[in-house]
């Protein structure tokens, strides 16, 4: 029999039905507003249904689907979402077409499209937009994402609810385009937009550089989330933003009232941030899983997650404070601790725990992160140091939620700040963990480098922390505000802090307000002030309330999954309500869109057609795999093996790898492993550690570094400092100490030669100028005799001596 291969085929010779995305991104200061648009055609002989599943942004609010085919538009409705379903089904079995999207229940950053009845020869136009918030880096850039590349969620044994295989291919294989366009416009000049992605020149459509427009080059290989970085020429500032309500809403409603988004960015004095703390209890949490074992950039095979996140636990044991707590976890299907319990930070334990991360491997398996977390929180805190708990994981789990609810649970004890590593880190876990854990979220994608990023999370960690935030409104007479979102329980120097509040009556004569947060600092009361125009913004549409209202129903969902089983059915109507109301999906609700004009009863089952998602895995053989589980939608049961780091496509179904000649790891099936009993173990019960290569020149320097602070005058420094044992016992003063000369000769070799990496070492090097100082050492002359041998010109000053 001819086998029928007009237009693109999938891997099992089956035509797909997506040939383009196209999607355009518009920034307005912080907030971004996506439209992507998916174009399908049958080219098949008989009616088939297309199913999508693909990612989006975690904090995301979708607010508008529609469908276009022929000349026939349809607008999507939401509603609850087994109505929905239930229409959708009604509509394919009358023959008609009919399109839903709906958000997964265990992740809602995982959304899953379904086109229905379309008949052979058709096309349709999909249309989908969404808002978010942009988050602040570092460097005061604000990161938008648009996530292309859907990997495998692990989804752990036991968990509820029917699943449907996600449908992944290499990202050389992805059978459609993609096109990509943003426009940037904002009150100050955009002085540059940069991407992990090739991007067309910048161009600018003011003479004052407020408003610009970059494409994506063409050819884009689907390796890769698209990463814009948005530069503004001046820092951030706070601003108050008014939104007028929807006309034909109801007054006292939220999409009938004003909504007002208030963005605070807080500075703190210098005595302040200068003076970091010397307690805490530091807990690590390390994801070992398989996936692990990849590289961490697309261009070299170098250097894998796993060992890049080694190198970085080496520059957070050495940044450490004398005085406070610590312990490592690492987690895959098992998990391991290094010690029974937090210990206190001093030579012996940090060599102890040295030694064992340098044999971590990516070596455990799957990602069960809720487990080591419960064990994590069952530990009593330690009086005086508060817990800081650092998450690193490439985030590709499927109970995000359960996993995210356990970290609000336990909000209160400690503070959580989270990693996502790699292409593909679920957003709405990495952002949830630190959201509710009241700390900070960092990706590291493409070429980033962990090292620097974590090391600013570990600054903010060891600032003080903001206690007893409040938030009062000073409004004219008849006018008040409700908060819609969740209070503030974390503030950090230069972080932005958001509100979202219901304006409810008007005033005849003031047209001014005031919102002031008070909080207090290092035991001081401190507070930021904002006065704001309460007449409403032009062009900004509904953008303000979606927001809003996504920021409610994130709410109402953790109150109603924590309310679980109480037979309490009222939270739920709620957030129904409000996604209906806004036009804003949730767990809770689908889009809807039935063309009522088509079609005629169809006798027998539709083609059924999986859409391939790209996923990010180079071809290489992985020490283990972990098993991955379906996400929940709705439909048939998950595959038993879970096939990893493919070059060929997982299509959702067993594949015969021994005759396909697949490269890759199969890992044993669900039904063997959950025969398999949980177990913990201690990283001491390990065998020896297996050798390293040799570190670069920082790392090599760094490791020699003891945990006062002091470096030791020996043959291993002089080596890394990349001179004789000889030429640096000569240079020493006579009268200098040993350990004092070693200390500051590391420290001028970190001031000469690796200021561009300041940011990983600047913590350690003010623990050396610390105990320096506490050794009385003026070093005055070493410090001469130090820019000698090594040929720099450090000043005294700049080493904090």
């Amino acid at each position: 029999m001819m086998v029928n291969c007009c237009g693109l085929l999938s891997a099992q010779k089956e035509p797909v039905p997506l040939k383009s995305i196209e999607v355009e991104l518009q920034v307005r200061d912080h907030v971004a507003t996506v439209v992507s648009t998916l174009n399908y055609e049958n080219k098949e002989d008989k009616p088939l249904e297309a199913v999508f599943v693909f990612p989006l942004p975690g904090d995301a609010a979708v607010c508008h689907f529609s469908a276009k085919i022929g000349q026939t538009h349809i607008v999507a409705e939401v509603k609850e979402k087994q109505q929905a379903r239930e229409e959708y089904d009604d509509a394919l079995s009358s023959g008609q077409q009919a399109f839903l999207l709906e958000e997964s229940e265990q992740s809602p950053d995982i959304f899953s499209l379904s086109v229905g009845s379309l008949p052979p020869g058709e096309s349709a136009s999909i249309r989908l937009e969404y808002v978010t918030e942009l988050a602040v880096q570092a460097d005061d850039g604000l990161r938008f994402c648009l996530p292309a590349v859907l990997n495998p969620r692990y989804q752990p044994q036991g968990s509820e609810g029917v699943s449907v295989q996600v449908t992944s291919v290499p990202a050389s294989l992805v059978p459609y385009s993609l096109s990509f366009s943003a426009r940037v416009s904002s009150p100050r000049p955009v002085s540059k937009i940069e991407s992990n992605s090739s991007l067309e020149p910048l161009q600018y459509l003011s003479t004052d550089q407020t408003q610009a427009v970059v494409k994506l080059a063409s050819g884009h290989k689907f390796d890769r989330d698209i990463e814009l970085l948005i530069y503004y020429k001046e820092a951030h500032q706070p601003t108050a933003v008014v939104e007028a309500g929807q006309a034909s809403a109801k007054s006292g409603t939220l999409m009938g009232d004003a909504v007002v988004m208030v963005s605070l960015y807080p500075e703190f004095p210098q005595s302040v941030m200068s003076s970091l703390a010397s307690c805490g209890e530091f807990v690590f949490l390390l994801d070992r899983s398989g996936s692990m074992d990849c590289s961490t950039s697309n261009s070299t095979e170098q250097e894998t997650r796993i060992s890049s996140a080694r190198d970085t636990l080496l520059l957070l044991l050495k940044s450490l404070p004398m005085g406070c707590y610590f312990n490592i976890y690492s987690f895959g299907s098992t998990f391991e601790h290094i010690f029974p319990k937090s210990v206190e930070y001093n030579e012996k334990s940090m060599e102890e725990a040295l030694k064992k991360v340098e044999g971590m491997q990516a070596d455990l398996g799957g990602t069960e992160i809720l487990e080591p977390l419960q064990h994590i929180y069952k530990q009593p805190c330690i009086p005086k140091q508060p817990r800081q708990l650092f998450v690193f994981t490439d985030g590709e789990v499927g109970n995000t939620k359960e996993v995210i609810d356990l970290v609000k649970k336990n909000a209160g004890s400690h503070r959580c700040f989270s990693f996502g590593i790699g292409e593909g880190a679920s957003s709405a876990l990495i952002n949830g963990l630190a959201k509710e854990g009241g700390g900070h979220a960092q990706f590291i994608t493409g070429t980033d480098r962990m090292q620097p990023k974590v090391m600013q999370s570990l600054r903010f960690a060891l600032q003080p922390a903001v206690e007893n935030i409040s938030v009062k409104w000073d409004l004219p007479k008849g006018v008040s505000a409700s908060v819609l979102s969740p209070p503030i329980t974390a503030i950090f120097q230069g972080q932005r802090s958001l509100i979202y509040a219901q304006i409810t009556g008007q005033s005849s004569k003031a047209t001014e307000g005031c919102v002031t947060v008070k909080y207090n600092l290092a035991g001081q009361p401190s507070q930021n002030q904002l006065n704001f125009h309460l007449k409403p913004a032009e062009n900004t549409g509904l953008t303000i309330h979606r927001l809003a209202a996504r920021t409610q129903i994130r709410s109402l969902e953790v109150e109603e999954r924590s309310d679980r089983g109480k037979q309490n059915e009222g939270v739920k109507k709620k957030v129904v309500e409000l996604s209906v109301q806004s036009g804003v999906s949730s767990s809770f609700t689908a889009f809807i869109a039935v063309n009522k004009d088509s079609g005629e009863s169809i006798h027998g089952p539709l083609a059924h057609r999986n859409i391939p998602t790209p996923m990010h895995y180079p071809v290489m053989m992985s020490k283990s795999v972990r098993n991955s589980r379906p996400l929940m939608f709705r439909g048939s049961a998950p595959v038993s093996a879970a096939v990893r780091c493919c070059s060929a496509p997982m299509m959702g179904r067993s594949l015969d790898a021994s005759k396909k000649k697949i490269l890759c790891s199969v890992q044993e099936s669900s039904d063997v492993r959950m025969k398999k009993k949980f177990s913990v173990r201690s990283l001491s019960e390990e065998a020896a550690v297996p050798q390293q290569p040799p570190r670069d020149p920082l790392l090599h320097l760094v490791s020699l570094q003891k945990a006062s602070g002091c470096w030791m005058l020996d043959a291993s420094l002089a080596s890394a400092l990349g001179k004789t044992s000889k030429e640096v016992e000569k240079s020493k003063p006579a009268s200098a100490n040993e350990e004092v000369w070693a200390t500051i000769l590391a420290l001028i070799w970190l001031h000469g030669f690796k200021m561009d990496a300041k940011e990983e070492w600047e913590l350690l090097a003010m623990k050396a100028a610390s105990w320096l100082h506490a050794k009385n050492a003026c070093g005055t002359e070493c410090v001469e005799a130090g820019n000698l041998l090594l040929g720099c010109s450090v000043q005294k000053d700049s080493l904090g001596i």
